[in-house]
C-alpha cells in the first residue's frame, strides 16, 4: 500500500478553513484541479456515507464516498469508490489544527492506496503535487 501525507500552513483562522473545506461537494470553488461536483441522490454534502461524483479539468470523472467527518476534530476522511485513474482501495482525508501563534492553520492531507504495477511513482506524484499541493496552494491563495 502507498502513503501519501502532506502538510500545509494557511495564512486565516481554523473556522474560516473549516468553513470552505467542510463541505463534501465545494471543492470545485476553491480546488483548480475540480471542474464540478455533484452529491448523488441529493443527500446532504456533510452526510456521512453520501457520495460525491465530480469531474476534473482533464475530464476525468471520480465518485468518492464521505466516511467519517467531524466538527469537533474538523477533519474528514473519504475513500474512493470509482475513479477513471487507476488509483485502487484509495482512501484519504483533511485535518485541521488551529495554529497557536497567530492566525493561521496547519492542514493535513493523507492518502492510503495501490497503484498498478509500474504505475506507483506517477500516481504517487500526482496525488501528492496536483491534488494535495495544489488544494493547499489555492486554499492560501484565497487568504493572502
Amino acid at each position: 500500500m502507498l502513503e501519501v501525507n502532506v502538510t500545509s500552513v494557511i495564512p486565516a483562522a481554523i473556522d474560516r478553513v473549516w468553513a470552505v473545506i467542510r463541505d463534501f461537494n465545494a471543492m470545485p470553488a476553491w480546488h483548480p484541479l475540480i471542474a464540478a461536483s455533484r452529491i448523488e441522490t441529493g443527500a446532504p454534502s456533510d452526510q456521512v456515507g453520501c457520495v460525491r461524483n465530480f469531474t476534473l479539468t482533464d475530464g476525468a470523472r471520480i465518485r468518492e464516498k464521505l466516511l467519517a467527518l467531524s466538527d469537533l476534530d474538523r477533519s474528514f476522511a473519504y475513500g474512493i469508490l470509482e475513479a477513471d485513474v487507476p488509483l485502487r482501495d484509495y482512501t484519504a482525508g483533511i485535518s485541521l489544527k488551529a495554529v497557536t501563534d497567530g492566525e493561521a492553520t496547519f492542514g493535513h492531507w493523507w492518502a492510503k492506496f495501490n497503484a498498478p504495477a509500474g504505475q506507483e511513482a506517477d500516481l504517487l506524484r500526482m496525488v501528492e503535487q496536483d491534488v494535495f499541493r495544489a488544494g493547499f496552494e489555492a486554499l492560501k491563495k484565497r487568504y493572502l
